[in-house]
């Protein structure tokens, strides 16, 4: 008689929980509905779980497949998961059983900290230097206003982080089917979905602290930037240009958010400015992704695809038009008179201003920026030259350089 070797599903075959995979897979299609089955016990209707997605053990594979070899009757434990426990035993040639007497085949389900530090993506703080803006705008220098304003990013940095953990669990399966989002910790398994709730959660109690304590008008603004966010990752980016507009607010609230931080006034031409100009990073984000995708469909768990580009790369054209013509009309008001003396710089400074953006739209439409356009533009060089060309003609037009040289 063969021996019978019983793997088990969560942490054996799997490298993730099935209830939880179920949890986040309903809770992205029915939000209400899944937080009242915590009551209820029973699990939403209409939620299945693509097996052939589901990341598995290597190494319970092998030994899977070394104990067929030997001759030996190989089966997968339900552990109260019929259907998901019958699809991935057809998928590996296995059998299944309800009950079993002797010990489970089981994987040692330990993560580390760098797999972990992977999924809260500490890389994209730096688009948090948005913060800054109105400090620059407003020509506010001074050591307090900005160590508030570097509060404010830290407390941005760990909103963004628990968002990016939440977008991460309700991306699984969308995820595993993009060629590079598939490594992502959770999506293959190498961190626990337990433990990035928990870490979500710690995040969002950090940034939430840190907003109380820079007073009532930031701690609203990232409550909105959080409430915004957990609204784009369920549903809004799955809708055509919908996610783009939705992308460029919440690049203009974290300009909100660092005036709020640091006291001051954050003028209405600023934001009638910026805010074309995320809209064109945002088409630009679209562009990169659809110019990188291998197929013609849509992008899984987006609404566009391949043959949007052309649609995308008109819009991009148009918002940093838009934008250009609003930093034209700035120059011409009063506010503009008052904080720059030879405000005619400002005009030179468009020219670097429109090379810049020219060159992030060129660049996104022929697939030679990273997935993120704020952060591919904190560490490219030539764009952030002209960056720096830019800013240095409106601080010669607002005379800092003379103030801050002594002339």
């Amino acid at each position: 008689m063969s021996k019978v070797t019983v793997f088990a599903l969560k942490d054996g075959l799997l490298r993730t929980s099935p209830r939880l995979e179920y949890f986040w897979a309903a809770f992205g299609q029915a939000p209400v509905a899944t937080l009242g089955s915590l009551i209820s016990g029973k699990r939403v209707e209409g939620v299945e779980l693509r097996a052939d997605l589901l990341p598995v053990d290597s190494e319970m594979l092998a030994r899977m497949n070394k104990a067929k070899a030997a001759g030996d009757s190989v089966a997968l434990a339900e552990e109260n998961e019929p259907k998901l426990a019958h699809a991935l035993a057809a998928q590996y040639g296995v059998d299944v059983v309800s009950e079993t007497s002797g010990p489970l085949q089981m994987r040692d389900s330990g993560w580390q900290v760098k797999s972990l530090l992977k999924a809260i993506r500490p890389h994209q703080w730096v688009k948090n230097i948005l913060l800054l803006l109105p400090l620059l705008a407003a020509h506010r220098f001074d050591g307090g206003s900005l160590m508030m304003a570097l509060l404010g990013m830290v407390a941005f940095s760990a909103a963004a982080s628990s968002i990016y953990v939440v977008n991460d669990l309700l991306d699984l399966e969308a995820d595993r089917l993009h060629p590079k989002k598939c490594k992502r910790p959770f999506a293959c398994g190498t961190v626990p979905l337990s433990v990035g709730m928990l870490t979500g959660l710690l995040l969002v109690c950090i940034a939430l602290g840190v907003g109380a304590y820079l007073g009532p008008k930031f701690l609203a603004v990232t409550v909105l930037y959080v409430f915004v966010s957990v609204a784009y990752s369920m549903r809004l980016k799955r809708m055509r240009w919908v996610d783009i507009f939705m992308l460029g607010s919440l690049y203009t609230v974290r300009v909100v958010a660092g005036a709020a931080a640091a006291q001051v006034e954050v003028s209405g031409a600023m934001l009638f400015f910026i805010f074309p100009v995320f809209l064109t990073l945002g088409a630009v984000k679209r562009l990169t992704e659809l110019t990188l995708a291998k197929t013609d469909d849509h992008l899984p768990g987006r609404g566009y695809g391949r043959l949007d580009r052309g649609k995308l790369l008109n819009f991009a054209i148009v918002s940093m038009i838009a934008a250009l013509v609003v930093f034209y009309f700035y120059t011409l008001s009063a506010q503009a008179v008052a904080l720059y003396p030879d405000r005619w710089f400002l005009w030179f400074a468009m020219v670097p201003l429109a090379a810049w953006l020219w060159r992030m739209v060129r660049l996104g439409y022929y697939g030679k920026q990273d997935y993120d356009p704020i952060v591919f533009a904190l560490r490219d060089k030539r764009g952030l030259g002209l960056i720096m060309i830019t800013l240095s003609l409106m601080f010669y037009a607002a005379g800092l350089w003379a103030k801050w040289l002594g002339f």
